[in-house]
């Protein structure tokens, strides 16, 4: 059980993007809703590259039951530093995933290059870059200025954030999607024992194109529609502003 406790996000770009900023993101990216996967012309409302993509799906036995059978063999995460081709945090503070989700998607890849020197989530990622998955951890449990902004944020959204008790049963779970700056596709998510290589992108592709959504989010949908499950998710994407 978690020590520290956080207000579960809700999943939209009012709340990450708030708390991006808050964090120090520049104005240049904003989220994104994303309305459809495969329709282009939907698509096609969204300004690219598409740098992230951050969803929210809810923790089914399925889903659960896929994660646990990829991760049983895996020993813990080792790797630290700048040769990493993402940075990835093990979650450790309950109700958290949304907000280190936001930091997996502004911290990786091209997205990294729009934080404000001196800002809070430059702070993090040097702190956090040479250290192992547990002083990684720490770093975030220590921010306070990380736990503000994720509690300012909270208060947003069209619904009444429920108590970390509530939170905790809700059953719901935030992943990332990046590309990486080896070119290669990304899941992420903190409660997982590590970050997951969804295979190589084309230089031209980012994480809504069709071979990264193949691999990415359409797999997970794969998973839960092949056993009848849930197929209820938010995902907005990080891509520059309008």
């Amino acid at each position: 059980m978690a020590e520290k406790m956080f207000t579960m996000l809700e999943n939209n770009p009012e709340v990450m993007d708030q708390l991006g900023r808050a964090l120090g993101l520049q104005s240049s990216l904003s989220f994104h809703d994303i309305y459809s996967l495969t329709e282009p012309d939907v698509l096609a409302f969204i300004t690219r590259p598409a740098l992230g993509l951050l969803v929210i799906i809810p923790m089914t036995p399925t889903w659960n039951a896929a994660r646990q059978a990829e991760d049983k063999d895996k020993g813990e995460y080792q790797a630290s530093g700048e040769e990493e081709p993402v940075i990835w945090f093990k979650q450790t503070i309950g109700n958290a995933c949304g907000s280190i989700g936001l930091l997996h998607c502004l911290l990786n890849g091209e997205a990294a290059e729009y934080i404000e020197p001196g800002s809070t989530l430059d702070e993090i990622r040097k702190d956090a870059l040479p250290k192992r998955m547990a002083e990684r951890a720490k770093v975030l449990e220590d921010s306070v200025a990380f736990e503000k902004a994720h509690e300012e944020a909270a208060k947003l959204g069209d619904t009444h954030p429920p108590t970390p008790e509530q939170g905790r049963r809700e059953g719901q779970h935030f992943v990332a999607f990046v590309k990486g700056k080896d070119g290669h596709l990304w899941e992420l998510e903190g409660g997982r024992k590590g970050p997951l290589d969804r295979g190589l992108l084309k230089e031209d592709e980012d994480v809504l194109s069709p071979a990264a959504v193949e691999r990415g989010l359409g797999n997970l949908m794969r998973i839960e529609a092949e056993h009848g499950g849930d197929l209820r998710f938010s995902a907005i994407a990080l891509a520059p502003s309008l």
